[in-house]
């Protein structure tokens, strides 16, 4: 990477980085400081948790063909100013009423879409995937250091301090998007990184797509609905007093993401990625009954807890990794941007799910909903075929090579190369190869003008 691209990859996963901690920081200590709140339900409480979901949900898609339009920065800036603005609403709340409106005002800034776009921009193809991966990274990484910060910052400042933080982080984004992040000196349409309408509809009707974005609503509905049950596990039933549930999701992170190495290493090395995914979606089932039978027990509920993130933070790796090899050639984006609306629709759904299941039927209702969901998934998923375990390819081609009818038809000669998509508006070509067996050197032949 130049140095420029350097600057590029790590300011812009420091501004996802900073957003997604906004948003999940709330996510460990919504449902038992949200009891303060007037007007608060179990419903509500749920509602507030993943009412974020559903503005993020019908926003991401448009946001990012903004960005086609108007710039990838302008949407950043603004989609951050509105997550503020969501944070500093719900702060000064004393109503759960408020705190939901906050919340649908924070997933109102879309911006997912439009920062992949701007990584695609301001990299060279040889170096986009390790950009990529400093942004999953770093999502990764907001995950978890949220788990442990909400109740900190909840235990010095309380709720409102939480949403006020969530303001703070967003601000600091809009200061690296206009000091730090490089503008590129083009913008360009990258079909592996950003939407585009004509992809829309195989995206969305392909099978094997339409089970990972059911897998990823349910994986976040399971995720929302769980930590309305969780927390309050932890402080009725465990008798851990709520100022000190960090520790426990510190430990659990920490020993889970040593328990989800090695299975992610088996899945790509031995090509076994489907048995891999359906036993992590088992074992999500497996231990919502168990957080039923032994919610009054504080170590074995820890336990659950641990077992909970080692599925939860396989299948959030697994999944992304099986959507790029699904993914048809020159679709890459556009079926991320419906798999993230999937994702952020199953939160909302999710709140929702946990808060009825909860004012109807208590903590053990929520536990066996979240249970039937993961179950529910795991029917759906045992009728996947096995991924063809290639990846997606930009080549850049001269624009008179990009005219040859054959051009197609070389490609797919290459070892290695099993799709071809030429788009001659961007001089390109979308392949997915094989990585053992591509023949690079046979493909930039192939490539190079006549």
């Amino acid at each position: 990477m130049s140095p420029q691209e350097r600057r590029a990859s790590v300011s812009l996963a420091l501004v996802f980085a900073f957003r997604m901690l906004g948003l999940f920081m709330v996510l460990p200590v919504l449902a038992t400081y949200g009891q303060q709140l007037e007007g608060a339900t179990p419903l509500l409480i749920g509602m507030a948790i993943g009412a974020y979901g559903l503005t993020q949900a019908f926003l991401q898609i448009p946001f990012g063909m903004l960005s086609d339009r108007v710039g990838r920065k302008p949407v950043i800036v603004v989609g951050l100013l509105l997550f503020a603005a969501g944070g500093l609403l719900a702060a000064g709340a004393d109503n759960i009423q408020q705190v939901i409106a906050g919340r649908i005002l924070q997933g109102a800034g879309a911006i997912a879409a439009a920062v992949m776009a701007l990584v695609a921009d301001s990299t060279r193809e040889q170096h986009r995937t390790k950009a990529m991966a400093m942004i999953g990274m770093s999502i990764g990484l907001a995950f978890a250091v949220a788990m442990v910060a909400g109740p900190v910052v909840a235990r010095l400042a309380g709720l409102g301090g939480v949403f006020m933080s969530t303001s703070v982080l967003a601000l600091v984004g809009i200061a690296l998007v206009l000091l730090v992040v490089p503008t590129p000196q083009q913008t360009q349409r990258h079909r592996d990184a950003g939407i585009v309408g004509g992809a829309l509809w195989p995206a969305i009707s392909n099978p094997e797509l339409l089970r990972l974005n059911y897998g990823i609503a349910c994986l976040h509905a399971i995720l929302m609905a769980t930590f309305l049950a969780i927390p309050l596990a932890l402080a009725r039933e465990a008798g851990l007093p709520k100022e000190e549930h960090w520790w426990v999701y510190l430990a659990a992170l920490l020993l889970s993401f040593f328990g989800m190495v090695p299975f992610i290493i088996y899945a790509e090395r031995q090509r076994q990625m489907k048995r891999v995914l359906l036993g992590a979606v088992a074992l999500l089932a497996l231990v919502q009954p168990l957080f039923w039978l032994t919610e009054h027990s504080l170590p074995w509920l820890v336990t659950c807890i641990i077992l909970f993130f080692v599925g939860f933070n396989l299948l959030e790796a697994t999944l992304p990794s099986l959507l790029s090899k699904i993914a048809p050639a020159g679709g890459k984006g556009t079926a991320m941007g419906v798999y993230s609306t999937s994702q952020f629709a199953g939160a909302a759904l999710g709140g929702m799910f946990g808060g009825w299941l909860f004012a109807h039927f208590g903590l053990g209702g929520v536990f066996v909903g979240c249970g039937l969901l993961a179950l529910s998934w795991l029917a759906i998923g045992v009728t996947m075929r096995e991924p063809p375990y290639v990846t997606s390819y930009r080549l850049a081609v001269s624009p008179e090579r990009v005219q040859d009818a054959g051009l197609a038809a070389s490609l797919l000669a290459v070892a290695g190369v099993t799709d071809v998509v030429i788009v001659a508006d961007e001089a390109a070509a979308y392949l997915k190869v094989d990585s053992k067996l591509l023949d690079r050197e046979a493909l930039d032949r192939v490539a190079a003008p006549v």
